[in-house]
């Protein structure tokens, strides 16, 4: 394992090493890694010119035809395919997290179903509280509920790193609350995908790489070209993806006596995975007025997390003295998940009479099988002297559908000088959320008391299982436009009726007034809300062990099952559980954008974002006090199934403050190149302002309970990931080469103590710096470059924290722990 470089890594020395190789360089025809700051809009034909040549037509947050990046009314960054692609990741969402501060992507450390759905977060808000729109239609949620300690702890996120970075043309992310205008999740702002069109043009990529250690090799090859339909009249756009990653292992030696000397046994690092995606775009003309499109996906991931490792018998620390029997040198488990995602979306479009019509279906699930491997089952060996070695542990499988009716036109006023964009329309929403049990042997206990269920990962059992699903219908309208020459508006409301906990209604309103031509300030207030998910409704897991007589707890002889349970789960409605309420938001931007030359674009905003019911998951739940036992006994439950247990609940209010800076300049040197230079800095603070009181059934009985411990209400909800984040790129061209240097600071993170402030550790802040070199030959582009070649480590986390030495780095550093990537790539475009 490398270690990391002392001086080397200093923040001068990163700087001076980007800033000096781009002093003379340029980038021609490049984008920026972020969007370029806000220009003020104009209504003049001249105006209008100017700000076309400032950024691309935008289509998120607004169904007026004519906004443009420069003339949005609230902040929005737009990022090209080209910016997508400079770095060495095959991820999409890594690829996002290097361009937008205010965008977070925690590494995961191979742990459990978390390798399968790494949630991203974007102004610090929960991976839950932000949607996904593809060409602007809703995606569908992953299977997955975090329910781990990690950040993202109980979101039902969405996965994009399902959709391939080959299909996409473009990327919106909109910065600002939209509820109003698009229903559920979009508290913190939205993700648009934006995907490749037409018949003409296509490329094939191969790249690979692999960690300055040695491992985690990964090595991707994609192709995306267009063919004509019917002569002009259509056309249809096919990408196929397909990836590779061997396993990166961080873990140190087991510093106990006797262990030492075997080496490193643990497995802390990135997963083995292969990742296989087909996405079809397609476009037909019926008519001169109506439209057919319709683009779908089909997508497979294969992965391995590791488990923890079990020592064997000859080792002074044994897991259980069953392992002999099986693993007498210890064992390993291997977690083998496959996740299939598909999707299909098709519609009609068009035009009469001035009215712009689209009315569409939209189909997506995600299913992910999950297996145990190189594994046993103590109980089933106690009990039959045998065990299987691999279990199947069930299925989770979450699915959506919705059916869509958009109407817009323009509407004259003649006490206006320019016309409103009139929009109004409905959907209907229909989510389904499934768990099917795995085999007996991955969560058999027996009676014995020997530990039970497949090691490494429990199935899920059938006290798991569900099926529920729900729908919702919303009608929204929108009035946008420019109420003067300088002064734009936009007003947005949409009421929601969900069969599940009611109905709820959204607002918004923004504006923009241009001083100057190059000086505008903008701003927004709007409510919003977030359904709670399916998963965190009714998902379950839980564990099973056996308690003989006389046992610690106090427990009658039996089986008990311990764990997360749905909040409409009998024990937990008599302990306190509530159905859980949507979670409301109340949402503030404003703005300056300066644009003194086309050369030059700046903007700055700052936000505040409160969120009321917030929901989380609570502390665990003893069941085993006396006065909790007998409670449950008058209450009419004699025959005790759990000994523990813990829910989701609507927990408190968290409230988000921030501010985001955007800057880009390019100079152009004539034959010595051009230059864009790009700094953009996010900063955010979260901050739970109030917590939910106790359930007063559990104060009467004197349960110790909390809804939210020390470590949720100052960490997983507040402070795990970097309240800052800056990122300065320049991106320089010359001839057949190109040049692109990223420096990016992550601002400190502190972990919480779930007690008391001498368990919290603060992790100081980190630059790293990527660079890349490109030489351009016909329609050829061949690339070498390496991500992190400072080598830039984490500080390793304290003696104590560390399982003994075996997991030396947080699992919340938001730039992992895995030190220098080098990568090459070829790609051929046409």
């Amino acid at each position: 394992m490398n270690k990391r470089p002392g001086r080397i890594t200093s923040t001068s020395l990163a700087a001076a090493i980007l800033l000096a190789l781009t002093h003379t360089a340029a980038a021609q025809n490049a984008n920026p890694p972020a969007a370029s700051a806000d220009a003020p809009a104009k209504t003049s034909a001249e105006a209008q010119t100017r700000v076309k040549n400032l950024g691309p037509v935008v289509v998120t947050g607004t169904r007026a035809g004519n906004r443009t990046e420069s003339s949005s009314l609230t902040p929005i960054d737009v990022i090209s395919a080209d910016v997508l692609k400079q770095t060495g990741t095959i991820d999409l969402t890594q690829a996002l997290e290097r361009a937008i501060p205010s965008l977070n992507f925690p590494f995961a450390p191979a742990s459990d179903t978390f390798a399968f759905q790494r949630p991203f977060e974007l102004r610090g808000l929960s991976p839950d509280q932000v949607l996904v729109l593809v060409d602007g239609k809703r995606w569908h949620p992953g299977a997955l509920v975090l329910s781990l300690g990690q950040i993202g702890q109980g979101s039902q996120g969405i996965d994009l790193n399902t959709i391939p970075l080959s299909a996409i043309d473009h990327i919106e992310v909109l910065r600002d609350g939209a509820s109003a205008q698009y229903g559920s999740d979009a508290l913190s702002g939205v993700v648009n995908i934006i995907l490749k069109k037409g018949a003409k043009g296509g490329d094939v990529q191969l790249s690979g790489g692999q960690y300055s250690a040695g491992d985690g090799r990964q090595w991707q090859g994609a192709a995306n070209f267009g063919i004509p339909l019917g002569g002009e009249s259509g056309w249809l756009r096919i990408t196929a993806e397909n990836s590779n990653q061997s396993p990166s292992n961080r873990a140190g030696v087991d510093r106990r006596p006797g262990l030492a000397q075997l080496g490193v046994k643990f497995h802390f690092g990135t997963v083995a995975f292969r990742n296989q995606n087909l996405f079809l775009n397609t476009q037909y003309d019926i008519s001169p007025g109506v439209q057919f499109y319709a683009f779908g996906h089909y997508g497979r991931r294969v992965g391995e997390p590791r488990g923890f490792y079990r020592y064997g018998s000859n080792t002074p620390y044994p897991n259980n003295p069953l392992i002999g029997m099986v693993y007498p040198d210890g064992f390993l488990p291997r977690e083998h998940g496959v996740s299939t995602d598909t999707s299909l979306v098709a519609g009609l479009r068009g035009t009469w009479n001035d009215w712009r019509w689209d009315i569409s279906g939209n189909y997506g699930g995600n299913r992910v099988s999950y297996s145990t491997q190189n594994s046993t089952n103590y109980a089933m060996l106690n009990d039959f002297g045998s065990s299987p070695t691999s279990f199947h542990d069930g299925i989770l499988t979450a699915k959506q559908q919705t059916f869509d009716i958009d109407i817009s036109r323009e509407v004259s006023f003649g006490w206006l000088p320019n016309p409103l964009t009139l929009s109004f329309g409905t959907q209907w929403l229909r989510q389904s959320y499934d768990v099917t049990a795995g085999d007996l042997g991955s969560y058999y206990v027996g009676t014995s008391g020997v530990r039970g269920g497949a090691q490494g990962f429990a199935g899920w059992g059938p006290q798991d299982a569900i099926s529920v699903d729900r729908h919702d219908v919303a009608e929204y309208l929108q009035l946008e436009g420019n109420l003067t020459e300088r002064f734009g508006v936009s007003a947005a409301v949409r009421h929601e009726d969900y069969s599940d906990f009611g109905t709820t209604t959204s607002a918004a309103l923004s504006g923009r007034f241009d001083f100057t031509d190059s000086f505008a300030l903008r701003g927004s207030a709007s409510t919003g809300f977030r359904a709670p998910g399916l998963g965190q409704q009714h998902y379950s897991e839980t564990t099973s062990a056996a308690y003989g007589t006389g046992n610690s707890l106090g427990l009658p002889p039996g089986i008990y099952l311990r764990g997360l349970v749905p909040v409409d789960n009998p024990l937990a409605r008599l302990l306190g559980s509530e159905p859980l309420k949507a979670e409301k938001s109340r949402n503030f931007t404003a703005g300056v954008v300066w644009n003194p030359t086309n050369d030059l674009n700046m903007s700055f905003d700052v936000y505040q974002i409160t969120v009321t019911n917030r929901i989380a998951l609570s502390s665990s739940l003893s069941l085993s006090t006396p006065a909790v036992k007998d409670y449950l006994a008058a209450n009419g439950v004699t025959n005790l199934q759990y000994s523990g247990l813990s829910y989701f609940t609507n927990a408190g209010t968290v409230r988000t403050q921030g501010a985001d800076v955007v800057t880009s300049y390019r100079s152009d040197f004539g034959d010595n190149g051009n230059l864009l230079s790009t700094l953009s800095y996010g900063y955010h603070k979260n901050k739970v302002t109030d917590v939910k009181p106790n359930p007063a059934v559990l104060d009467s009985l004197g349960v110790i309970f909390q809804r939210l411990n020390r470590s949720a209400i100052k960490g997983l909800l507040a402070d795990t990931a970097p309240r800052s984040k800056l990122i300065l790129n320049e991106t320089y061209s010359l001839g057949h080469w190109a040049f692109n240097g990223t420096l990016t600071r992550y601002g400190r993170i502190t972990t919480y103590g779930s007690t008391s402030y001498l368990d919290d550790t603060v992790y100081p802040h980190k630059w790293l710096l990527d660079l890349a070199l490109s030489y351009n030959r016909d329609r050829w582009t061949f690339t070498v470059g390496g991500d992190n070649v400072l080598n830039t480590y984490p500080k390793k986390v304290p003696v104590g924290d560390d399982q003994n030495g075996a997991f030396p780095y947080s699992s919340s550093s938001p730039f992992g722990f895995q030190g220098a990537y080098v990568y090459g790539k070829v790609q051929y475009h046409w």
